[in-house]
């Protein structure tokens, strides 16, 4: 029988109802925990709010625990969300003046604080902090159809990353008229089409061009486990952020290639729903990254929406029932939601909660529960 997204979403009903309760009553200790911080939230250490490893107020996931108070000030109305919201987003101005620790995820950092402060509450400066963060995300764009992700000696690297931070640009173009910063993402997201996903819908993390020529000189591991290995965050990134460039530009090609990594990725998720870190590791090798699944289930249920296509739909809730069951932890003790997660293979930061893992688990429970704000 076929189904629309609003059939499909409605069918799930108890256990949206259920999660979204733990969630409304973990998330008030979580916020008391922030209250007050020297740092903006990113991690946990001995049940506490831990900042993230370095680049202070420039850390590239501090635009979630805005994103992730005005998550929950949508699914509660509780006024003390949208304050905590908006002194984050108030302590992000900082970053404006350390220009040289800034990237590409000033679509991360602005979109989900002051995009969204801005949607909800036309609050002007939100505003020109935004299209502050989108000429800076612009002035990274190399003319041979790439946004330069990092500083220092990198001019030629990009990173699947981005497709997410095109959304600043969207929304760029939306609020004054000019076409600019929708072309540059659309060029971007066209160079990430060719060489980034594969033709098996797998992805590169990084690819590093010859910046003065555009030429393809490399495809490293990146945060995966080696280079041609599939990193399970990089995929949930790809098919979530061409997902969304289809929402924001109708460009049918993109529509088709989340579809493609979309696929790639659950081939390689239905025993458990819970992604390896890498698709592509060692055989025995365990190690998970619930972030990406959450992630996933983000893009999977878009897909579900714009394709009335229920296998998108059940693997989604499939993902966040697992999360629930084997990686929540509801006690509000510890501030975060989600364990088992991976910052890179080869690093240390191994089963650990992050922030951006707890923002898209609740913004999936969102979809779940039938709000149509788009955060992107």
């Amino acid at each position: 029988m076929n189904m629309n997204f609003e059939e499909m979403r409605l069918s799930c009903k108890e256990f949206t109802d259920d999660v979204s309760g733990k969630l409304m009553n973990k998330m008030p200790a979580a916020l008391k925990k922030a209250e007050g911080l020297p740092f903006i939230p990113y991690t946990v250490r001995e049940n506490e709010w831990a900042p993230g490893p370095f680049d202070g107020i420039c850390w590239w996931t501090n635009g979630f625990w805005p994103g992730q108070m005005w998550a929950m000030y949508r699914m509660t109305g509780d006024d003390r969300y949208r304050q905590e919201a908006e002194r984050a987003e108030t302590r992000l101005d900082e970053a404006f003046c350390d220009f040289d620790h800034l990237h590409h995820d000033v679509g991360f950092m602005w979109l989900l604080s002051s995009g969204v402060n801005f949607r909800l509450t036309q609050n002007d400066r939100s505003r020109k902090r935004v299209l502050l963060a989108a000429n800076l995300l612009a002035g990274r764009f190399n003319p041979n159809g790439f946004i330069r992700a990092w500083n220092e000696d990198r001019a030629g690297w990009a990173i699947i990353d981005c497709m997410m931070n095109l959304n600043l640009l969207y929304r760029a173009s939306e609020w004054t008229g000019d076409p600019r910063f929708r072309m540059i993402a659309m060029r971007h997201a066209d160079t990430a089409m060719d060489h980034f996903v594969r033709a098996d819908g797998s992805c590169n993390h990084i690819v590093i061009f010859d910046p003065e020529t555009g030429a393809v000189l490399d495809t490293p591991a990146g945060q995966g486990f080696a280079p041609g290995s599939a990193w399970s965050r990089g995929q949930a990134w790809a098919l979530y952020g061409f997902a969304l460039s289809y929402i924001h530009t109708g460009k049918k090609e993109y529509l088709t290639v989340s579809q493609r990594v979309a696929d790639y990725y659950l081939s390689q998720v239905a025993n458990d729903w819970i992604p390896r870190c890498d698709f592509r590791q060692p055989e025995g090798d365990d190690l998970r990254d619930a972030c990406a699944g959450a992630i996933a289930a983000c893009g999977l249920m878009e897909l579900a929406r714009l394709t009335e296509t229920k296998r998108y739909f059940d693997a989604a809730l499939a993902t966040l029932g697992a999360l629930e069951a084997h990686c929540a932890k509801w006690d509000p003790t510890s501030p975060a939601i989600l364990t088992r997660c991976t910052g890179s293979y080869h690093g240390n930061d191994h089963n650990i909660a992050m922030i951006y893992a707890d923002f898209f688990f609740t913004e999936a429970i969102l979809k779940l529960r039938g709000d149509p704000f788009l955060f992107w």
